[in-house]
């Protein structure tokens, strides 16, 4: 974990305190937040000539003094840390390797009732359990956007595990997102939070739902994106910061014009779809089955897993 710099941005030169807390208020409470923004971005967020925002970033870059340039060895011993959360079902966990990875964003998506968001439910209370048992020991943040989280669900699945409900309640922090401003302003109170409790597990239950209403029409779409892309960016910084498992859930739009194979794809487009690390597609069978297809993976091949789900949770 990265040590908590907001305290250095006052030391900035040309940062009085007005200035600071203009930034802090805009998302900006790290350095390195600083480091890597545009001198136009900045000076539209607080309020500065060009010059001062150009002079400001260009301390900020000395101050955090991050090599751009890794080894490939450096990088190989970063993997070495990533762990995995089980998600109740062995074909599952199969399918993407072990388990639900850390230091990635995992994308589901599929169409009402595929198990989306049962699969999110199971992760908060996976999360809780030992390394050796498949878990991460660590807290759940929920950032809710359907109103689909249900507290009854973890009690469920924790009694299936006889875990006592109201601890591993007490483990998941929930925020209810009324927009997609607010969503992703709730992103700065998880970066937060994450200072205080072992965060980690990020869901967002859905990523792109408020995102899909809002921006409406051709006219509005490379705002959409372009605000889609920032939000996916502070998750993926997050599950890198906190070695952390972020768990995004997605809707599928009909695609009317595929005469061929399956005639739905995942709203949000190429952004979504280039920043997620997995992507699993999920839809009904009979009954409780479902099928999870991973449709694109860095290091695992495309495959199919079926589970199902049941009152105790996510099985084979």
């Amino acid at each position: 974990m990265e040590k908590d710099t907001s305290d250095e941005i006052d030391s900035l030169p040309g940062v009085g305190p007005a200035t600071a807390e203009k930034l802090k208020d805009s998302g900006l409470t790290e350095l390195m937040d600083i480091a890597v923004i545009s001198p136009q971005e900045l000076t539209d967020i607080a309020d500065l000539g060009l010059t001062t925002a150009s002079k400001i970033i260009q301390e900020a870059r000395k101050m955090v003094k991050k090599d751009d340039f890794r080894t490939g060895k450096e990088l190989f011993e970063k993997r070495q840390e990533i762990g995995q959360i089980s998600s109740g079902s062995k074909t599952l966990n199969e399918l993407l390797g072990g388990g639900f990875e850390s230091q990635s964003i995992i994308e589901l998506f599929g169409e009402f009732g595929s198990g989306k968001t049962q699969i999110a439910h199971q992760l908060c209370v996976m999360v809780q359990f030992p390394k050796e048992q498949g878990g991460l020991e660590g807290h759940a943040f929920y950032i809710d956007t359907e109103n689909t989280f249900r507290p009854e669900r973890i009690v469920q699945m924790s009694e299936a595990f006889d875990l006592d409900p109201d601890d591993v309640l007490s483990k998941i922090h929930v925020a209810r997102a009324y927009n997609s401003s607010h969503q992703m302003l709730l992103m700065d109170k998880v970066k937060e939070l994450s200072k205080e409790v072992s965060g980690r597990l990020l869901v967002v239950d859905s990523l792109t739902a408020h995102f899909r209403a809002e921006y409406i029409g051709r006219g509005a779409l490379a705002d959409r994106q372009q605000k889609l892309n920032k939000h996916m960016h502070e998750l993926l910084r997050w599950s890198d910061l906190n070695n952390g498992v972020v768990c995004v859930t997605n809707q599928v739009a009909a695609k009317p014009d595929a005469f061929f194979g399956d005639p739905t794809r995942p709203i949000g487009g190429h952004i979504v779809g280039h920043t997620a690390t997995f992507r699993v597609y999920l839809r009904k069978s009979k009954g409780p089955k479902r099928i999870a297809r991973l449709i694109d993976s860095p290091h695992l091949p495309e495959g199919e897993a079926v589970f199902t789900i049941t009152k105790e949770g996510i099985r084979d």
